[in-house]
């Protein structure tokens, strides 16, 4: 079953629930109503008889006697029978005064459970009782349905002496019910037909805000990921259509992030296949093409760039190690002011060989808590690609104890990032300035991304200020062992 059909029948089960259960109680109440309408009005006309045309006397041996007044009862009964009510007056459970009607006598009797309450002084009322027909006109052999009420009568000691019974033919009542009736199931018909109007409208409305979501899925599953659906409200289904955009939103950042990535990795092959010479030196060797002078400057040219490749593929592996969480950092404390000055030994020809020079500001002695070898990559990487973006310039080191951490910073007065290279040198592959795609800035475009990656295994961070054109500053924070214990 579709969705709209459904939700018309979640809503038209509702409303048809809602309406019987309304009309039901509507009509129960409205039918005890007219029932209690019609006891109080018979009571009512008892009681007039109790005045009008019943009086108390007592006789000699101080017994109460009634006295009828038959004229005023006659015509009493002639006013009522105009509206299908007759009236009956007991004295005992099974003695008429009025009127006289042997029939009624013997068949009529109040029962003594009703007797009892009428002593005890309360009203007995009744919904349903049977006549026999007297007219002619009515079928012979069936009663006349009526409801009637029994009053007590009391003498002045407080003694039961008669009983009025007021009935009244069901006919009356059981019209008025079924116009009531009538008038519910039109009701309760409208409602339906209102609710069947309105049920479409709604299922039509949430199906519709269920289609465009569908729809623009499509989109999306599609390769589309510029698709955005708009909102005007705070239902359920516009929240998730928010939901909706923010994931979109997210794909569409992803499949950019992809894409960059690629270009990278392409270009960063593409680079790695230009810049390979060892193939052609080597065809030079085999035909003999080379120099005999030659032929050693080749050999090392194909050695350098063999150290470059291996260099190259180390870096890619490294990085992929470490992203997919297959490095285990075994950390230790150690002084980092040995490492830094073996680390400036190690460079300081290279740096020589652009004018570079370092400047070392340390502590005699600074404990730091690290994987030994990942912190010399780390520092590593960064001093050599300051060295790469430095010419004629100063390379500072300092170290120093933070709060609960080591803190170790690397400057240059290099060439500098602008706010775009600031934003995108931890990604992989990434080479901010066009120069450096030859190997004299760098090589890889990984370095910094192994560092960051590496960082973030330490649960340290590493952070970088950049001024196009002034240098770069490079901040380290390794926690201390006690700080990673709290966390």
């Amino acid at each position: 079953m579709k969705f709209i059909y459904q939700q018309m029948l979640a809503f038209l089960s509702i409303i048809i629930i809602l309406s019987g259960t309304l009309a039901m109680v509507f009509f129960h109440l409205t039918k005890e109503m007219t029932y209690e309408n019609a006891w109080q009005q018979m009571q009512g006309y008892a009681y007039t008889l109790r005045k009008e045309a019943l009086k108390l006397t007592t006789d000699k041996a101080g017994k109460t006697i009634i006295v009828l007044n038959v004229s005023q009862l006659k015509a009493t009964e002639k006013l009522l029978s105009a509206q299908n009510t007759h009236f009956t007056i007991y004295t005992s459970r099974t003695d008429v005064l009025y009127p006289d009607n042997s029939v009624i006598r013997e068949n009529r009797s109040i029962s003594k459970a009703d007797w009892k309450k009428l002593t005890a002084g309360n009203v007995v009322k009744r919904k349903q009782d049977f006549r026999p027909r007297k007219s002619k006109s009515e079928v012979d052999g069936s009663d006349v349905k009526i409801t009637d009420i029994y009053a007590p009568c009391f003498d002045y000691q407080g003694n039961l002496v008669a009983v009025i019974k007021v009935g009244e033919d069901l006919s009356n009542i059981t019209q008025n019910l079924q116009i009531i009736r009538r008038n519910v199931v039109l009701t309760v018909a409208f409602a339906i037909l209102v609710g069947v109007i309105l049920s479409i409208i709604i299922a039509h409305f949430l199906t519709k805000k269920i289609a465009r979501l569908r729809n623009a899925t499509d989109l999306v599953a599609a390769g589309n990921f510029d698709v955005h659906l708009d909102t005007n409200g705070d239902s359920e289904l516009d929240k998730l259509t928010l939901d909706f955009n923010s994931m979109v939103q997210s794909l569409r950042e992803s499949n950019e992030e992809i894409k960059r990535q690629e270009e990278r990795r392409r270009q960063f092959f593409a680079d790695a296949a230009h810049e390979i010479t060892i193939n052609g030196l080597l065809e030079g060797l085999a035909y003999d093409a080379i120099p005999e002078e030659s032929k050693e400057k080749s050999i090392e040219l194909m050695r350098n760039e063999t150290k470059r490749l291996i260099r190259l593929v180390n870096e890619n592996l490294d990085y992929e190690k470490i992203r997919s969480g297959q490095i285990e950092l075994s950390k230790t404390e150690f002084d980092v002011v040995q490492v830094l000055n073996n680390i400036i030994k190690q460079l300081r020809n290279k740096a020589e060989q652009v004018g570079d020079k370092f400047e070392l500001y340390t502590p005699d002695k600074l404990m730091v808590y690290a994987d030994y070898d990942r912190l010399v990559q780390i520092i590593f990487n960064i001093t050599q690609n300051a060295i790469q973006f430095t010419e004629n310039g100063v390379i500072s080191i300092s170290a120093e104890k933070g709060n609960e951490e080591t803190i170790i910073r690397i400057s240059d007065n290099g060439i500098g990032m602008n706010e775009e290279q600031l934003r995108n040198i931890w990604e992989r592959y990434y080479k901010a300035d066009p120069s450096r795609k030859n190997t004299k800035y760098g090589e890889s475009g990984l370095g910094l991304s192994i560092v960051h990656q590496l960082m973030q295994l330490h649960q340290g961070s590493v952070t970088v200020e950049s001024k196009e054109g002034k240098g770069t500053t490079f901040t380290l924070r390794f926690p201390n062992k006690n700080k990673l214990s709290k966390i």
